[in-house]
């Protein structure tokens, strides 16, 4: 296994990581996820990626028991919530700390910023933000960042909305993969920032759950090659099966930087299918957007503001 340094927490962690919205899918069995979990640890993958809604809670239920017995002491464990008010934030992090049998988390993350409304909700007076903070000086987690699919404007101006209120991420998760080179690219104008600022770059949808293998211009090592070449502390795999889990260990194995050769060699190659975002729906669709489908998870507006609606 690779390790990388996570942003200026000082955190040595896995280059690939356990993403848990696979761990309980229709296809995947609780034993099955358990035994992906504890093999992943057991070779060297120490992030662990979860979410408050991932299939009604399931991911998180079945992170805990495989976490279980130990395996808890060996990782890094992140998880994500949906509430944008301090109250639901709360809860929902109180929720998640009990699925996954722990008394803290070590990053968690507010989900799906894709609105450019969501920043101001999260940092609002009595916004998501303030219960994060709370919830760190009660020691029930360590670190904070957020997620978000649609549009690398909206990462920028989340930056530019927490330096306002006087406060750095710790990490931030994003798409970054071959085709989003070519379109809304967060690989181009997010990353750098990231970098600049020394947050966690934390790549997800590397292959977009296989979409991107339905172009047929790349092969899912090739895929994730590309994600691990760019500076990313964890690059987190959807695995739903043992031979998923092997395939990234093989990918890490063969890994090496790509010369700038072999990454222009991948980028002609996806350049036309990449071009319209066909292959990127969670950026040109709401197919991805839970909280699109449930906006009850986010909660109601910020009370400051709805006090300033006429009555």
């Amino acid at each position: 296994m690779i390790y990388r340094t996570l942003g200026s927490t000082g955190e040595k962690v896995s280059a690939i990581g356990v993403g848990g919205w696979h761990l309980s899918l229709k296809h995947v069995s609780e034993k099955l996820s358990l035994r992906i979990v504890r093999d992943a640890i057991d070779r060297g993958i120490n992030f662990m990626d979860n979410c408050w809604d991932y299939n009604d809670g399931e991911s998180e239920r079945r992170m805990g028991k495989a976490l279980e017995d130990g395996y808890r002491e060996k990782v890094f464990l992140m998880t994500k919530i949906d509430g944008r008010t301090k109250k639901e934030a709360a809860k929902q992090l109180d929720e998640s700390l009990k699925r996954l049998k722990v008394d803290h988390l070590d990053l968690v993350q507010h989900h799906e910023v894709l609105r450019y409304e969501d920043p101001h909700r999260i940092f609002a007076e009595t916004g998501a933000n303030a219960a994060l903070l709370e919830a760190r000086a009660a020691g029930k987690l360590r670190y904070i960042g957020f997620t978000g699919h649609k549009d690398p404007a909206i990462h920028l101006h989340t930056l530019e909305v927490a330096a306002e209120h006087g406060f750095k991420f710790d990490t931030v998760q994003m798409p970054l993969n071959v085709m989003d080179a070519h379109y809304r690219s967060f690989e181009k104008r997010v990353l750098p920032e990231l970098v600049k600022q020394e947050i966690g770059v934390l790549g997800m949808k590397s292959m977009a759950n296989g979409i991107l293998l339905k172009s047929e211009t790349v092969t899912p090592i090739e895929c994730l090659h590309y994600a691990l070449n760019l500076p990313t502390s964890v690059v987190i795999a959807g695995l739903d099966s043992m031979e998923i889990l092997d395939q990234a260990f093989a990918a890490i194995e063969s890994f090496h930087p790509l010369s700038d050769e072999e990454v222009e060699v991948l980028l002609r190659k996806t350049a036309s299918a990449a071009a319209t975002g066909r292959f990127e729906p969670f950026k040109t669709t709401s197919i991805f957007d839970g909280t699109a489908e449930n906006p009850q998870w986010l909660g109601e507006e910020p009370e400051e503001f709805q006090q300033l609606m006429p009555a």
